[in-house]
């Protein structure tokens, strides 16, 4: 399962994350400024530990569980979407 290509291709994401299924627009991938890799996406369906069930998110990947990437594609960048996003040191993709 490879987010680079989701991202570049624009499917959907699925996955498990903090034990509640999400469903998201992933937008950039990269290595955030604690060092973790990291996914920051627009989620529009699932749940959510915060009670925010829709809107932007950053997810660590390692704790992404069951990741597949959907044939459902998105239109493109969400409203707020930041290109080479300061939240990261090293960007691997981005819309």
């Amino acid at each position: 399962m490879s987010i680079a290509i989701a991202i570049q291709n624009r499917n959907l994401l699925s996955f498990s994350y903090d034990g509640l299924r999400r469903v998201v627009e992933p937008h950039t991938l990269g290595r955030d400024t604690k060092g973790h890799m990291a996914l920051r996406a627009y989620q529009v369906a699932g749940g959510s530990e915060s009670g925010e069930h829709v809107g932007w998110k950053m997810f660590h990947v390692d704790e992404m569980f069951g990741a597949s990437v959907q044939s459902q594609v998105f239109a493109g960048p969400r409203s707020g979407y930041k290109r080479g996003d300061k939240a990261f040191q090293t960007i691997l993709a981005q819309l």
